[in-house]
């Protein structure tokens, strides 16, 4: 390999004896060269080949690999996620050929992260096979055959660029989201402690109930005449509301919200109180805080539509009255910003409609509803507006949707559209090209039947709801999944400004955030369409342009002569604010 040009392309995987095997390739897929080597070598093999040429790395599993380099203070520019594109490539309508990726059943598993504990990250090379349980092969033929079959499918597939790009935005998203992990958000944890002493009261012996709690919890029991009622059994506590005329079909927040008891006050306060001690308590930050971080284990494509999910932790689900434990290190900056309106300026985007674009050139785009004297109020475009998106069809959705109809008709056309497919039981697709799954065969079961002349009125009425069901899940698949597309692409070009970044001196690190980002300004926080970059205090400023310039680079990037624009709400602070 010694002279010959860098290679495009690294492919990494187990080799014989528990060694690691690596094959080079050039731009065109072309075999160049090939070396094995001891498990142990890996960080060194793979940061000269980064130092040298920056190549892609193609590897099973970005989650299983790349958290070791990073451990090791090790990062790569660029990879392609084996696991992550093989369920996209796989389900695609653009994808003419999809046959063999079909066939390669051995990668057909659950979007979820290795098996491991908040403080620890996944072990690599000590499993006895070439595959972790219910993962995907790691030995270096399996993924040289799949890389091979995923090439094959790029090539034939219609609008390739767009899916090429997918699939480029979609391993990125990889990488960073193992960098957030090994970097952590910073989290104050004595702040925490002060929230939960605030809203529950001293912190209970272990297992114990906060006194707070227990006290909303004896009014409720007084006002139902319940002593003994366990408010934390939902069929019971219903039984009981019943018994004291309270006719409502469940217990959620929703529901109770309506009536005027007095047992409803503290009962709702107790389920806040509860939600709060049982996903971020005490036992939460025993378990998930460790040196003044918090390391969530997100998961890339975790959601159908592309957007990610967590496992573990919650780390899409912090509460706003926790936001201000984020807090940046001395001398560093939390620097924040969310996208104003992300679906339906994806919406706009997508379908091209003037007058929607228009509404939110440059301003707010729920006041330029109004403005545009569809509606009277903010609160009434933003309920319109997601009726549109979800298929709201009561209450303020099912009045303000017609004139949305009337007013934007390219995008009511574009959701419409996508929702008439789903309830034919129809295949849409992302702007980039990641496809909807198909109906599972209890649904076309369903649908024919009704469809028989001796069909009975019930499954009739059934199926059409059933139907109606799929259409407001594919009306919102095509604007969703185009909005994750979109937040990949930020995110990546947000990554490549941030690494570009100098690193501070040794005095100024950031220790808690590891070896690879102590001293540099790098992502720490990211939520569909927010992200949190941690910075030192004098490169706060060229942050918050970098988030900037990351997110018009991602709407040229998707949407190329597009006049959409993505505002930011974007602050600099030492601690994040409630949202």
């Amino acid at each position: 390999m010694t002279g010959a040009p860098p290679a495009a392309w690294c492919v990494v995987g187990r080799g014989a004896d528990g060694r690691t095997a690596l094959l080079e390739l050039d731009a065109q897929g072309a075999r160049r060269g090939e070396a094995e080597f001891e498990a142990s070598q890996l960080v060194a093999e793979v940061a000269r080949r980064e130092a040298e040429s920056s190549p892609r790395w193609v590897w099973s599993d970005t989650a299983t690999w790349y958290p070791r380099l990073l451990a090791a203070g090790v990062t790569v520019s660029r990879g392609h996620d084996l696991r992550l594109v093989h369920v996209i490539l796989r389900h695609a309508q653009r994808v003419t050929q999809p046959g063999p990726l079909r066939a390669a059943s051995a990668w057909d598993v659950a979007i979820a992260p290795p098996a491991e504990t908040p403080a620890s990250g996944p072990t690599l090379f000590d499993l006895d096979s070439s595959t972790r349980p219910g993962g995907v092969p790691h030995d270096l033929a399996a993924a040289v055959a799949e890389f091979s079959r995923q090439r094959e499918a790029l090539a034939g597939a219609e609008q390739r660029g767009r899916l090429q790009l997918l699939v480029a935005a979609e391993s990125a998203g990889a990488l960073i989201a193992a960098e957030l992990q090994a970097a952590g958000i910073p989290w104050d944890v004595d702040e925490h402690d002060r929230i939960l002493r605030e809203a529950l009261g001293p912190r209970p012996p272990a297992g114990g109930i906060p006194a707070r709690m227990l006290e909303a919890a004896a009014s409720v029991r007084q006002a139902l005449g319940d002593p003994q009622l366990s408010l934390d059994s939902p069929p019971r506590l219903l039984r009981a509301l019943h018994r004291a005329g309270i006719d409502v079909p469940s217990t959620s927040q929703w529901e109770l919200t309506r009536i005027e008891h007095p047992a409803i006050e503290p009962l709702l306060r107790y389920k806040k109180m509860s939600r709060l001690l049982t996903a971020n308590g005490w036992a939460w930050i025993e378990e998930w805080v460790h040196e003044g971080r918090y390391r969530p284990v997100y998961v890339p494509g975790g959601v159908v539509t592309g957007r990610w999910a967590s496992s573990g932790g919650g780390a899409l689900q912090i509460p706003r009255q926790l936001r201000p434990v984020l807090r940046a290190d001395p001398g560093w900056r939390l620097i924040s910003a969310d996208v104003a309106q992300l679906e339906p300026r994806v919406l706009a985007a997508m379908s091209g409609d003037r007058a929607m674009i228009a509404a939110g050139a440059g301003k707010d785009l729920y006041s330029g509803i109004v403005e545009a004297g569809v509606v009277a109020t903010r609160q009434e475009a933003k309920f319109g507006m997601l009726g549109a998106l979800y298929g709201g069809t009561t209450g303020d959705s099912a009045r303000i949707v017609p004139r949305l109809r009337q007013r934007f008709p390219d995008a009511m056309a574009l959701v419409d559209g996508a929702a008439a497919v789903g309830e034919r039981g129809g295949t849409v697709t992302t702007w980039l090209g990641r496809s909807s799954p198909a109906p599972e065969s209890a649904w076309i079961q369903a649908q024919t039947r009704a469809n028989l002349p001796d069909a009975a009125p019930g499954e009739q009425e059934a199926a059409r709801r059933a139907a109606r069901d799929r259409g407001r899940f594919t009306r919102n698949f095509v604007v969703q999944g185009t909005a994750a597309e979109w937040a990949l692409s930020w995110m990546a070009a947000l990554r490549l400004a941030l690494s570009r970044f100098p690193p501070v001196d040794a005095a100024a690190r950031a220790t808690p955030s590891g070896p690879v980002f102590a001293r540099r300004a790098h992502l720490a926080f990211f939520l569909h369409d927010e992200v949190i970059v941690h910075a030192p205090a004098g490169q706060a400023e060229a942050a918050a342009a970098a988030i900037r310039d990351a997110a018009d680079a991602a709407g040229r990037l998707l949407f190329p002569g597009s006049p959409v624009d993505f505002p930011l709400d974007l602050s600099i602070t030492e601690r994040s604010a409630e949202k």
